[in-house]
Parts: structure tokens; C-alpha cells; sequence
């Protein structure tokens, strides 16, 4: 009679070992992504221990499985967005699952490189700075004008909104929110912090324009009309600025009129970051030139909604320390012609 009752009772340690194996493989399987092994694990951990109730474990790991199944074919169509929300569904329900992980990443990556438009600006030669056309509203920091000679290069069509800030960096730290309204409130450290991890993203190489760029691109390049302002001579067609703005706030990229280049609000709306310190004009002639190589302010152009007309003319310059942030101030991006 001992005998048996120590052979049931090592039965029974047998049968309780079992369902505890099944369970553990259960939640080693879910951590690691394999939701049909959980499932199964789970499903024979209850025909072991029908005391405790794993439906949740069983039902979780069954959607995860299958959204990883629409997020999949998603991302094989190359809908990006739709892809990315799914995986981000999974890694809410399991963090640890590296391959919803990696495709949620890779989401973002093309979301980020697709999202930011660029326009290809033909290099040439123009003169910079106080020009005719600027009239009396020229002050010391724009003279003299001077020829400068660029190689080809792309620079942003709109400035980077906030969702594009937002999908790199994870916080959008602008005054004025909204998902198409330019990013503002970022120094120039931080956009170089922006930059970076776009780039290391896309692998691409993304960088400020030089404020040479900048201009030549505002007068838009080698299609340029010789305007006062970006695109036109006429202030409100192309800016936001306090004397076209509605209200004192920046307003959605891309809707006043684009300049020759199709490239819009290098007049107005947030002044923007360029890649050079700010330095004094020469009068010598100079070939892709990125401004001095020290200094104690970054160059940022194209006034803003906080400033007059005055302020969006294209040889307006203007300067802040590389630790600055203002709610009128933002950028847009270029890269060289040889980056895809």
C-alpha cells in the first residue's frame, strides 16, 4: 500500500513538473516572437492545470501572430505607416520581440526618408547679398555683395514640420503644435542631433545648407527673377510675417506661392539654421563657400512670423549662438548632389 501511494504521489510531481515546463516554455516562446509555440504550450499547460485560467496568455499570443501576419504583407506592399502602427501593436503586447522591433524600425526609417521632399537646385553663379533689387533696405551686414560660384546640390522643399521631427526624434518640442506646421524651439545643436539620427536612419546624408545655398536658393537659383523676396515682390504672396499672418504663430508649410524653384517659405514663417558661423562679407569672388571656420553664432535666414517684411527679403541675415531656441526659428535641409 506504501508502494502505491508513493508511486501516485510521484505521478502526481511528474504531472505538476510537466504542466509548470509547458507553461515556462509558453512564456519563453511569447518573449521570443514565436506565437504558435506559446499557443500550443499554453493550450497543453491547461490540459495539465484546468485551475488556472491562461486564456488571456493564449488570446494575446494569437493576435500577436496574426497582426504580425497583416503587418508583414504590409510591409511587403510598402505601406509604411500602416505596417508600423500594426508592430507597434505587437511590441505593445511584448516588448522583448526583436523582430517586430526591427520591422518597426525599418518602418520608420522609410517613413522618415520618404516624408522629407527635396528639390534639385543647378549650380551656378549670382551675386550675394545687397542687391539692386533690395533698394534701401539694405544694412551693413549684407554689403558687400559679391560673386559666389555653387556646385549643384538638393535642399528642402517645405521646412521639417513637426511629424517629421517628431518620427525621429520621439518629442516635438515646438510653442505652436501641429503635425505640417514647422518644427520650432531648436537650436542648432539640436537640429546636428536631428541630423545625426536621420541620417544614421536613412543612411542617407542629410546636413543644413550653407548659408550660400541658402540664398542662392531663396533667389531661386539659375531661374531666378531678380525678386525682392522668395518667388515674388510681393510680400504676402509668398511669407508668413507679422504683417501677413493672422494670428502671431507659424502657420502649415507650403501655402503661400513657392518661389522659381517650386521650393516654399524661405520668406517668412520660422527663420531658418544654416550650417555656417556667421561671419563679415568679402568682396573677393568665391567657390562653394561654408563661411568661417570658428565662431560664437550660427547664421539663420529667411525671417519669420515674428518679424516684418524687412525681415524676409532674401539677403536678410540674422545670427543666434549654436544653443539658441525661439519659437520663430527652425530649418530645412540640403544635401550634396552626390548623395541618391
Amino acid at each position: 500500500m506504501r508502494n502505491v501511494l508513493f508511486l501516485l504521489f510521484f505521478l502526481f510531481c511528474c504531472w505538476q513538473a510537466n504542466g509548470q515546463d509547458y507553461l515556462q516554455q509558453a512564456k519563453d516562446c511569447f518573449e521570443k516572437g514565436d506565437y504558435e509555440c506559446a499557443k500550443r504550450n499554453y493550450t497543453l499547460f491547461t490540459e495539465f492545470d484546468g485551475s488556472r485560467d491562461v486564456s488571456a496568455q493564449i488570446q494575446a499570443a494569437d493576435e500577436c501572430f496574426k497582426t504580425l501576419i497583416v503587418a508583414d504583407d504590409y510591409f511587403k506592399e510598402q505601406e509604411y505607416e500602416k505596417a508600423r502602427d500594426r508592430y507597434k501593436s505587437v511590441l505593445d503586447k511584448n516588448p522583448k520581440d526583436a523582430y517586430a522591433k526591427k520591422q518597426y524600425d525599418e518602418c520608420v526609417k522609410q517613413i522618415s526618408a520618404s516624408a522629407i521632399e527635396m528639390v534639385y537646385v543647378q549650380g551656378g553663379t549670382f551675386t550675394m547679398g545687397c542687391t539692386q533689387e533690395q533698394g534701401n533696405d539694405c544694412i551693413e551686414n549684407e554689403k558687400p555683395a559679391h560673386q559666389v560660384t555653387l556646385s549643384s546640390y538638393y535642399i528642402g522643399k517645405y521646412e521639417v514640420t513637426q511629424a517629421e521631427w517628431e518620427s525621429v526624434m520621439g518629442t516635438n518640442p515646438s510653442n505652436f503644435k501641429g503635425n505640417n506646421l514647422p518644427v520650432e524651439s531648436v537650436s542648432w545643436d539640436d537640429v546636428q542631433e536631428f541630423i545625426r539620427k536621420l541620417n544614421t536612419q536613412t543612411g542617407k546624408q542629410y546636413r543644413l545648407p550653407t548659408e550660400a545655398e541658402w540664398e542662392y536658393a531663396a533667389r531661386g537659383g539659375n531661374r531666378s527673377n531678380g525678386y525682392k523676396y522668395s518667388g515674388s515682390n510681393t510680400v504676402g504672396s509668398v511669407s508668413w510675417n507679422d504683417g501677413e499672418s493672422i494670428d502671431p504663430q507659424t502657420y502649415p508649410v507650403g501655402k503661400k506661392s513657392p518661389n522659381e524653384l517650386g521650393v516654399y517659405d524661405l520668406s517668412g514663417n520660422v527663420l531658418e539654421w544654416c550650417q555656417d558661423w556667421y561671419g563679415g562679407y568679402s568682396s573677393t569672388s568665391q567657390r562653394d563657400p561654408t563661411g568661417p571656420s570658428i565662431g560664437s553664432y550660427h547664421v539663420n535666414r529667411g525671417g519669420s512670423w515674428g518679424c516684418n517684411a524687412w525681415c524676409a527679403r532674401v539677403s536678410y541675415r540674422n545670427d543666434y549662438p549654436p544653443d539658441f531656441r525661439g519659437s520663430y526659428l527652425g530649418f530645412r535641409l540640403a544635401y550634396s548632389l552626390s548623395e541618391p
